[in-house]
């Protein structure tokens, strides 16, 4: 079953459905990409990691999904017989783990990285660490040889930095490593259906693309989020007007 909307699904930016929708979406993206890039290219899903320390309020990156910690045998320590009581006991703070995955497309052979698609989440567009951890992350990529894809469908929080970024509700940037500074922007309103877009590969391969609206429709259909999705109202709110329109198209028995 296909997504109602003719475009975004608004329902699915509310925070308590976006970090599911968020890794379905993705990995229904995955999917329709590799056979536009097979045989010379893969795909592959990594993770940002962020730890938030609850009491304080803040957030951290951490790295990647593959950040390991191994235990290395002392140097010179001698064997303890007896456990030593330390002399105050302190309680650490709660910590949340937050895990916002993208896609790297790579070259098969070499492994060379070669595009990154990011879909941006709410802590991307709100201030504080997390944005500041994405912007450092983003404006490494700009720097490197490698493109960048940014899916932003999110009406709420401030839009990614750019200089004469048309007014819209969502949008998908495209930086080219041989065209920076300049980057192609797919400017969507909430009516308008998502666009097809170019997954650039490397020279003299061609593009690859992908439907987006095709991406969202299976990623509608798969994990039965009809069944639970419009309990609630959009976050954030949609104008009247636009809320008038989006009632139109909600399955009949809401």
């Amino acid at each position: 079953m296909p997504s109602p909307f003719p475009g975004m699904n608004p329902y699915f930016e509310r925070p308590g459905l976006w970090q599911d929708f968020h890794t379905e979406f993705l990995s229904t993206l995955r999917r329709l990409l590799v056979p536009g890039v097979s045989p010379g290219y893969i795909v592959q899903i990594e993770e940002h990691i962020h730890i938030h320390d609850l009491a304080e309020g803040g957030r951290a990156l951490v790295g990647r999904a593959d950040l390991a910690v191994a235990e290395s045998p002392g140097h010179g320590a001698g064997r303890v017989a007896a456990v030593i009581e330390a002399p105050a006991t302190v309680t650490l703070p709660d910590q949340e783990v937050e895990r916002q995955r993208y896609l790297e497309v790579r070259d098969r052979r070499s492994r060379e990285l070669v595009t990154v698609v990011e879909l941006l989440s709410p802590s991307n567009k709100r201030g504080g660490d997390d944005r500041g951890s994405y912007l450092a992350k983003r404006r490494e990529r700009l720097r490197s040889p490698a493109h960048l894809v940014e899916i932003d469908l999110l009406r709420g929080g401030r839009p990614m930095p750019m200089e004469d970024r048309p007014e819209c509700d969502y949008s998908v940037l495209v930086s080219r490593s041989e065209r920076r500074r300049a980057a192609g922007l797919w400017p969507i309103r909430l009516r308008e259906r998502l666009p097809v877009i170019p997954i650039p590969l490397k020279a003299p391969d061609g593009d690859a693309t992908v439907d987006l609206q095709e991406v969202l429709h299976r990623t509608y259909d798969g994990p039965g989020y009809d069944g639970y999705l419009y309990d609630g109202a959009p976050e954030p709110a949609l104008l009247p007007e636009a809320d008038a329109w989006a009632r139109d198209y909600l399955p009949a028995a809401r």
